[in-house]
């Protein structure tokens, strides 16, 4: 019997992309010429988190540590860990981008900026930019489309009342649902989503017929490499993955200009033995001339000057 090529399946949700660019990379142009367009984000999880005094009747698991409580208990422990990066570890952050003139994007969850406004007070002050990380920090795909859709619709009134802007763009915590990707494109404010990480650029994608634009995101260049998934012995191997990355990268886009998305968390990163490596990696990079960018600027950039770019 001849061989039928294997075929995937019509399921719900977008369809996958194997293929992508594939051998014809866009030859994407950066302000200034900058052979990588580099993206600081911080993830501001803080209060958002699942936690028994929101009402989870459970404990969220990702703390400094990896160890199995009874989630009927609460976790004190964690719930400080996560204190952590909202009373200490944002500011060492603020610091940091303050005098290092860095455009970072917030991931924020509606509720973590809720519990602390002054950090949208700095989000607003700094003109800094907001991708939107769900109303809390939350599963999505366990929520019916209806409850995500109201969601959605909590989180950026709520965003833009902490911040004074709403939210311009769309990541959720670990993975979308089915339905994300058309409730983000229906709302119609957003720019942009970053619910995946299969790309080095941006890229568009049809939904509902319409040209959606994705920018890809990444756990490779991460801090939940520290403790979460271990892999990071030390500051020093953060620095490392963070510089290799970057100078391939740079090597690429010499004629094929890149993007790299750096993940930051507050409880994580802002730790001083880590932030100190993040600082140097910043440094190297401004001083390659690196393009220093927020996300929205990513978006609007490649919206305006890349829009022909076809997959």
């Amino acid at each position: 019997m001849a061989y039928t090529p294997f075929e995937m399946k019509k399921v719900p949700g977008p369809e996958r992309d194997l293929v992508g660019y594939g051998r014809n990379i866009p030859r994407a142009k950066w302000p200034g010429d900058a052979r990588v367009a580099v993206n600081i984000i911080v993830n501001y999880e803080e209060g958002s988190e699942m936690s028994h005094p929101a009402g989870d009747g459970r404990n969220d698991g990702l703390g400094e540590v990896i160890y199995t409580m009874d989630p009927a208990k609460r976790d004190l422990a964690t719930e400080s860990v996560f204190e952590y990066g909202s009373r200490a570890g944002i500011w060492r952050l603020e610091r940091l981008f303050s005098r290092n003139k860095v455009p970072a994007t917030f991931f924020a969850c509606a509720v973590a900026l809720e519990q602390n406004r002054e950090v949208g007070h700095w989000i607003r002050e700094a003109g800094l930019d907001v991708c939107c990380h769900g109303w809390r920090w939350e599963e999505v795909f366990n929520l019916t489309r209806e409850q995500e859709a109201e969601h959605m619709r909590w989180a950026i009134e709520s965003i833009t009342q902490t911040t004074g802007s709403r939210p311009e763009g769309w990541y959720c915590r670990y993975g979308p649902s089915v339905n994300t990707r058309e409730l983000v494109v229906e709302e119609g404010g957003f720019f942009y989503d970053s619910d995946a990480y299969n790309d080095d650029l941006p890229y568009y994608t049809k939904v509902h017929g319409k040209d959606h634009l994705v920018l890809p995101y990444s756990f490779t260049y991460n801090d939940g490499k520290f403790g979460l998934l271990p892999s990071y012995g030390s500051p020093a191997d953060f620095l490392d993955n963070l510089k290799r990355g970057f100078d391939l990268l740079w090597e690429e886009g010499a004629t094929h200009p890149k993007m790299m998305s750096i993940g930051l968390h507050p409880r994580l990163i802002g730790q001083a033995s880590r932030a100190q490596a993040l600082e140097e990696f910043i440094k190297y990079a401004q001083d390659k001339g690196a393009w220093m960018c927020r996300r929205i600027d990513l978006a609007k950039w490649w919206h305006e000057h890349h829009a022909g770019f076809a997959v």
